[in-house]
C-alpha cells in the first residue's frame, strides 16, 4: 500500500510516494521552494503542483508547520503567512486538487515515522523528537502514543522563543560554529529535559546528517540520538498519518 506524503516547511515543500509497510520512498523526493508570500492560496497551488508531478489520484498526507486541530484547522503558523491562522488547510488543498487530504503537524508527522520505522521504534516511556531547521518542531510520545501539537520550540529561553535562539536558521544567520551552536542547543535540551524527563531525545531535520559534529558536544541528562529517517521523516510520517486516519482498517 502506498500514499503520497508532503512535508511543508518554511523554506521548502517536499513530497514523495511512500511504501506504508516499509517506510521507504517509492519515488524520488520532489522539492519546491516555499512561496515567499506563503498564503493559503499560494501554498495550495504548490501542493497541487506536487500532486500533478506524481500524477497522484489517492489520499494525500500533509505535514504542516503549525498547530493543527479538527483534521485541518490551523491555529498557528510561526514561519508561514499569518493568514493561515483560523484557516482550514484540508478544505483549501481539497478545493484546489479535488483529492482527499489529511493534515498533521509537521513535527508530529516526523515523530510518527521515527517511532514506527526509525530511532524510536520499540522504545517505551517518554520519547521526544525535535526537528531542527527553520524553527524547532517537537513531537512527544508516551509509550508510543502521540501527544499532538506540543510546539516546544516556542518555550521561552533567554527572553525569547527557543527556536529564535537555537534553531539551524539561527546557526546559519549568526555564522555559529558547531561548538557554539551546540552550547545553545544544549541549553534548550536541558530545559525540555527538566520539564519532561524523557527517556530518549531524537534529533531530526536535515542537520541530523551532520550529527557527529554536534551531538557528542551535548551534555543533556538523557540519551540523545539522531533520527534515522533524516529529512524524509516528515514525508513518511505525513503519509502514515493520512493512511491511519483515512482508512485505519487497512493498517
Amino acid at each position: 500500500m502506498e500514499t503520497l506524503g508532503i512535508d511543508i516547511g518554511g523554506s521548502g515543500i517536499k513530497g514523495a510516494v511512500v511504501d506504508l509497510h516499509t517506510g521507504s520512498l517509492m519515488t524520488d523526493r520532489h522539492r519546491l521552494k516555499t512561496p515567499k508570500q506563503s498564503t493559503p492560496e499560494a501554498l495550495a497551488e504548490s501542493v497541487a503542483m506536487l500532486t500533478r508531478h506524481f500524477s497522484w489520484q489517492g489520499v494525500v498526507g500533509v505535514g504542516f508547520p503549525g498547530i493543527v486541530c479538527g483534521g485541518g484547522l490551523i491555529l498557528s503558523a510561526a514561519n508561514l503567512s499569518q493568514a493561515w491562522i483560523g484557516h482550514d488547510a484540508r478544505a483549501e488543498f481539497e478545493r484546489v486538487t479535488a483529492l482527499p487530504f489529511e493534515i498533521t503537524n509537521d513535527a508530529d508527522a516526523a515523530g510518527i515515522a521515527e517511532m514506527r520505522f526509525g530511532a524510536g521504534a520499540d522504545v517505551g516511556g517518554a520519547v521526544l523528537l525535535l526537528t531542527l531547521g527553520t524553527g524547532i518542531g517537537s513531537a512527544l510520545f508516551v509509550d508510543g502514543k502521540l501527544i499532538p501539537n506540543t510546539e516546544l520550540g516556542h518555550l521561552e529561553l533567554n527572553g525569547e522563543a527557543a527556536e529564535r535562539y537555537a534553531s539551524v536558521r539561527v546557526k546559519a544567520k549568526n555564522k555559529l560554529s558547531w561548538r557554539a551552536w551546540a552550547r545553545r542547543l544544549d541549553q534548550y535540551l536541558e530545559r525540555v529535559h527538566f520539564y519532561l524527563s524523557p527517556e530518549l531525545i531524537i534529533l531530526g531535520g536535515g542537520v541530523s546528517r551532520y550529527h557527529e559534529k554536534f551531538i557528542p558536544l551535548l551534555e543533556v541528562g538523557c540519551p540523545v540520538i539522531p533520527a534515522q529517517l533524516r529529512n524524509t521523516a516528515g514525508i513518511v510520517g505525513a503519509a502514515l498519518a493520512a493512511s491511519d486516519l483515512h482508512d485505519p482498517l487497512t493498517n
